[in-house]
């Protein structure tokens, strides 16, 4: 899908570095080959991690809370960040992957769900855009069956990318790294406004849109910088989730130390001045994992984890206190 001939090559319109690939070459993903004047996808259903995860794992804490979503994903990506958590799978190389990989029909993916009382899909633990035709497939059958999906993503799809597959798209959680051209070009190789066009976009078709925003120490923890995103996400809607995650040292950032909890608590309260929902994400126990009225502070959702042990809103979502509307889809 979603790509064209250009003198004598083949210009990719998945994600948005728009790859020019020669005859026998693999774009930026390294899963999309041109062959003899075709492009194929190398990954069609090969599976490196499969499991069924609380849906506050991906993290999607406004969307069918307490559910259990089946959860797969395959290897490489079209970043290269240096901070990658997932890296053992999202730096792999295919060809020296197959061993492990295990091949899963769209149809299959959905027998597992099923046998694993999942009531969604959720494409995750890489970037699911790199085996795009693979998740619109599968995706497709989960809506015809009743299923929510979900992407976990980086945001680097192209509008084209995202027009297709909208229609079988529930919810995505975008992760936006940073907010300067700086960081993405560092220490992702990848640009910061394509990230912001997906999420404005998906938005305004009606995907339901979370935004998580790893706080790395000395990289993208500014004041300054933390408001400007802020900003923006409030500029999306009031309404949006955001999760301030904590770094914790990986890959190739390794002399970076774990980000302190007050700067957390920093980033969230900054959060909290133009938007409703804001959460601290990878620390367990916090108040900041919790969701509160943001009319009356009643404790709405109170988790441990990616455990809930309190869900008390009211049928019609709403703060069984004060009454007002809870933005959340169940």
């Amino acid at each position: 899908m979603l790509w064209s001939p250009k003198n004598g090559n083949i210009k990719c319109s998945l994600c948005s570095y728009r790859c020019v690939i020669k005859d026998g070459k693999r774009g930026m993903c390294e899963v999309r080959e041109h062959r003899a004047g075709k492009l194929y996808t190398l990954n069609y259903g090969l599976v490196s991690s499969a499991a069924p995860d609380p849906i506050e794992k991906k993290p999607l804490y406004h969307f069918h809370p307490g559910s259990s979503v089946f959860s797969l994903g395959t290897v490489s990506c079209n970043f290269r960040c240096l901070h990658c958590q997932n890296f053992s799978i999202s730096q792999a190389k295919l060809d020296e992957s197959l061993g492990y990989l295990s091949e899963y029909s769209p149809e299959r993916t959905i027998e597992l769900a099923k046998q694993y009382n999942c009531p969604g899909v959720a494409f995750t633990y890489n970037e699911p855009t790199i085996w795009f035709e693979y998740t619109y497939d599968t995706s497709k059958l989960a809506k015809a069956e009743g299923m929510y999906t979900a992407y976990v993503t980086n945001g680097y799809m192209t509008e084209e990318a995202l027009l297709k597959i909208d229609p079988y798209l529930d919810a995505m959680n975008i992760d936006v790294k940073a907010f300067t051209e700086k960081f993405y070009k560092e220490m992702s190789g990848a640009k910061l406004q394509p990230v912001l066009d997906t999420a404005e976009r998906a938005v305004k078709n009606g995907i339901h849109v979370e935004l998580t925003y790893l706080v790395i120490p000395g990289k993208n923890d500014s004041n300054e910088e933390i408001k400007d995103f802020v900003e923006w996400a409030a500029g999306l809607s009031v309404n949006i989730p955001v999760h301030f995650s904590r770094f914790h040292p990986d890959y190739n950032l390794m002399e970076i130390e774990a980000t302190p909890i007050e700067t957390l608590e920093k980033a969230r309260k900054i959060g909290l001045e133009k938007l409703r929902y804001v959460y601290t994400g990878n620390v367990v126990g916090h108040e900041g994992e919790d969701t509160y009225c943001y009319n009356c502070g009643e404790l709405l959702i109170k988790r441990w984890g990616f455990a809930i042990k309190t869900l008390n809103i009211t049928q019609d979502n709403k703060c069984p206190k004060c009454g007002v509307k809870i933005h959340v889809i169940r």
